[in-house]
Parts: C-alpha cells; sequence; structure tokens
C-alpha cells in the first residue's frame, strides 16, 4: 500500500487545515500569478542509476520549492519500477542502471510533477484502505481523514445487524459526491452484505467511480448517476430511496479560503469538489434537507467536515430539519472535530403504521 504519510491535504484551512500538500500545513496565498514552469533537467547523455536519477529530481524539486521533494522523486521511481515504495524495491534496484526508455519515462512523470501536479495524478493511481484506485484530474483525491470515515461507518453497520434490509437481504447505502469511489467501493470491498448508490455533479468523477468499480469488480452491487443534488434534489430522492445509510465528504471550505490552498490542490482538483460557499455548508445543508426523505428509519448520516463545522452543523438542524437528530461529533486521528453523524427520527406516522 502506499503509505500515507505522502498526503493529498485535507479541506479546510486557518489552522486547522489543509495539512499541507502530503501532511504539514498547505496554507499558501495563492492569489498572485504562477511563476513560469522550470525547464526540466536536460536527459543524461549517459547512463544513470536509479539512485542518481532520484537525486537528480529531488535537487530539481527542492530548488524550485516543490512540496516533498523526497518523496515525491521516491514514489515516482517506485511506481516505474513495479513497486509501492522505494523501500520495497528489491535489493541492488536502486544502483542498477535504467533503461533508455524508463529514464525518459522518469523524466517525463517528474516534468509533470515539476508543475505541482500531485503524485497521485502523475503515477495515475493511489492507494484507498485496501484498494488502489486509478485517479486523474480533476477527480478529488481521497485523503486520509476519509480512510477514517470509512472505518467509524464499518464499525456502526457491523454492529447493527438488525437494521432495515431490502428483499434481497442487503442493505443499501448512498454516497452523495463519489469522485473516485473511494468510499462506496471501500465500503463494498469490506461488507458483501452491502449495496452502494453513488452520485456526483461531475461526469469526470462519476466515469471514474465506474472504472474502478469494474477493475475491483464490484459493479454489479454499486449504482452511480451524474446528480447534482444542489440542483435536482428530486432526482436523488427518486433514484435513491430508501437506503439505511447516506455517506459524504461534501466540499466544505469556505469560499474565502479557496485562495489559500497549496497550487497542487488549487491548480489541478475540482473546485466544485473543495467550494462549499461562504461558510462551507452549501451542500452539507442541502443533504441535511433531502435525508430525510432518502432514508429509512433511525437511519444515518456520516460527514466529513471542516473542524469549524459540527457546531453550525447541529445548531442549524436542531432549528431547519426536526426529522433528523444529531446524534454525535467524532475527532480524527490528529484530534480534530471532523465527522458528523446524524439519524433520522422515527415519525409519529410511521409509529401509527407500525401500531396498525
Amino acid at each position: 500500500m502506499w503509505r500515507t504519510s505522502l498526503r493529498a491535504g485535507c479541506r479546510g484551512c486557518r489552522g486547522f487545515g489543509p495539512k499541507g500538500i502530503w501532511g504539514s500545513h498547505a496554507v499558501r496565498r495563492c492569489s498572485a500569478p504562477a511563476p513560469a514552469p522550470a525547464p526540466a533537467p536536460a536527459l543524461p547523455a549517459g547512463r544513470i542509476t536509479a539512485r542518481q536519477a532520484v537525486d537528480v529530481w529531488k535537487r530539481h524539486f527542492e530548488e524550485r520549492g516543490v512540496t516533498e521533494p523526497d518523496n515525491s522523486s521516491h514514489y515516482i521511481i517506485a511506481h516505474l519500477l513495479g513497486a509501492k515504495t522505494i523501500e520495497s524495491l528489491e535489493h541492488g534496484k536502486l544502483t542498477e542502471f535504467l533503461s533508455r526508455e524508463k529514464t525518459e519515462q522518469m523524466w517525463q512523470l517528474c516534468t509533470r510533477r515539476l508543475s505541482r501536479m500531485p503524485v497521485q495524478y502523475v503515477i495515475e493511481e493511489w492507494d484507498f484502505r485496501d484498494l488502489t484506485l486509478k485517479m486523474r484530474p480533476p477527480v478529488f483525491i481521497p485523503r486520509p481523514e476519509t480512510e477514517e470515515l470509512v472505518e467509524l461507518m464499518l464499525t456502526d453497520l457491523e454492529m447493527e445487524p438488525g437494521a432495515k434490509v431490502g428483499a434481497d437481504g442487503q442493505r443499501t447505502c448512498l454516497e452523495v459526491g463519489c469522485g473516485s469511489g473511494a468510499i462506496s467501493l471501500s465500503l463494498l470491498n469490506s461488507m458483501p452484505q452491502l449495496k452502494s448508490i453513488a452520485v456526483d455533479q461531475s461526469q469526470d468523477a462519476v466515469d471514474l467511480t465506474r472504472e474502478n468499480a469494474l477493475r475491483l469488480g464490484l459493479q454489479d452491487r454499486l449504482q452511480v448517476y451524474c446528480i447534482d443534488v444542489l440542483k435536482d434534489a428530486e432526482t436523488v430522492v427518486s433514484l435513491c430511496s430508501p437506503v439505511s445509510a447516506l455517506v459524504s465528504n461534501p466540499p466544505y471550505l469556505f469560499s474565502e479560503d479557496m485562495t489559500s490552498l497549496e497550487p497542487e490542490i488549487f491548480r489541478f482538483e475540482d473546485h466544485a469538489a473543495l467550494d462549499g460557499g461562504k461558510d462551507g455548508l452549501k451542500v452539507i445543508k442541502q443533504i441535511l434537507t433531502v435525508a430525510p426523505q432518502i432514508l429509512t428509519n433511525h437511519g444515518r448520516v456520516y460527514l466529513e467536515v471542516d473542524p469549524r463545522h459540527p457546531p453550525l452543523i447541529r445548531r442549524w438542524v436542531e432549528a431547519n430539519v426536526e426529522e433528523m437528530h444529531y446524534v454525535e461529533t467524532r475527532h480524527d486521528i490528529n484530534g480534530r472535530p471532523r465527522f458528523c453523524i446524524l439519524q433520522k427520527k422515527k415519525s409519529n406516522k410511521d409509529h401509527r403504521l407500525d401500531q396498525d
């Protein structure tokens, strides 16, 4: 598996994240014009070892201010040599001479990284929990925090064996904003009794989710639709009801924070998957508004949010969505309030039906 130390950076800022493009703070003003692209170092005239190629590009990345130059060059050479990490390469591989073809490929991929393209896009794949997913711009890159969201959701689902299931004995989950399909596919891979529906406003994301599902052999339990929940909530309700769980890692950045992103995020990832409006809650409020129409009784919503959001979401739900109950806030591995869990209340009408 790819090490999670090399990160795409979580969303959020002002001290809450992004946590650097790979793990440290990524708050940098990008509103100034981008500098002209630097020329790549010339291809070596003679033969060069893998270690020498790594060192050449590490130095060049450092000189050009590319984030995590060491990890960037390591992941690219490991990928070219058929490994996940440089540490997992066979002994002696780094001291062997590269073929001319491999050398040219190394220069091509590292030149893309020089433009600040994220490594995930450069090598066109990344690991999420125990899955390797295809990646390509501008589809949102899954972050390590979202792996935590899947873990807590799996724990909840496995603790509720009596939850309502369909006629075929399977439960159904809805993911809003599927991106590469990371959440839905990871859930399906871990729970054979689960089915999933995934929606995204981006056709690029829908296409990539379908491709990843096919590659992983999970396409029979996943339905994917290109729908914008903000513009066509009625279609989401009609196509996706009823489900026992709704999960989303929605766009949750405050609009004013968009210009504080590292170039890797700002230039290459879909802004619609990042910008949550003035308060970061535009999509989240819509999800929670339609959730009671989609969920079965006691069905739950699982959200990944900005650490500033949980108290705002709790107050908003209490004032605007009487059918939903705010259950709890969970913290991520760094101790930040990152995940919100809500549950649909059982209405009086449903209670009367049960008595009948």
